[in-house]
């Protein structure tokens, strides 16, 4: 596992950096964002990829990668809202969002070793078309716990979705970019 551990750590930093990047030009505006909000970005990015996936027509010259950075920069954004509450104003400086986004990102990543160590890296052996909708399906399945105001039976909650698509998005811009 330390070539994925290795991948990981590349593809997230350049996640981490085109963050702090975006918060030096717009600040911790984002803070103001509902969870719903962030959903909705996601599954308009995760849409997108599909969409890319599917057609061999683009109009944007930009590809899946961008898009796959955006989840999971997006993600980060909801775990820090989940752990922080919505802010009415931007709130956050440029290092104390990084150290929150680092912070998440650790927590994501145990998450990822763990996992990975149980399925044997079966992730290597999925298309980036299928890692696209388990983010798709996660997104829905976030999208009804939010309809149901946060409550489950016997579902984990919308942070370990949140987790899921980080790590299948790094996955899938593992196969794409290294």
């Amino acid at each position: 596992m330390p070539n994925t551990t290795e991948q990981y750590d590349k593809i997230i930093l350049e996640c981490q950096n085109l963050f702090a990047k975006k918060m030096s030009d717009y600040g911790s505006a984002w803070r103001i964002l509902r969870l719903p909000s962030l959903t909705d970005q996601i599954f308009i990015k995760a849409q997108r990829i599909r969409q890319l996936q599917e057609n061999e027509v683009r109009k944007i010259d930009e590809g899946e990668v961008s898009e796959f950075i955006g989840i999971i920069n997006y993600c980060v954004m909801a775990l820090i809202q989940i752990e922080k509450g919505i802010a009415d104003q931007p709130d956050l400086d440029t290092p104390k969002a990084t150290e929150l986004y680092k912070k998440h990102i650790d927590s994501t990543k145990n998450l990822m070793l763990n996992k990975n160590h149980d399925y044997g890296e079966a992730w290597r052996d999925m298309r980036v078309s299928s890692l696209t909708d388990l983010i798709l399906q996660k997104l829905l399945r976030v999208k009804q716990i939010e309809n149901n105001k946060g409550k489950t039976l016997v579902s984990e909650g919308i942070d370990a979705n949140y987790q899921d698509m980080i790590n299948y998005a790094v996955f899938a811009m593992i196969h794409l970019t290294l």
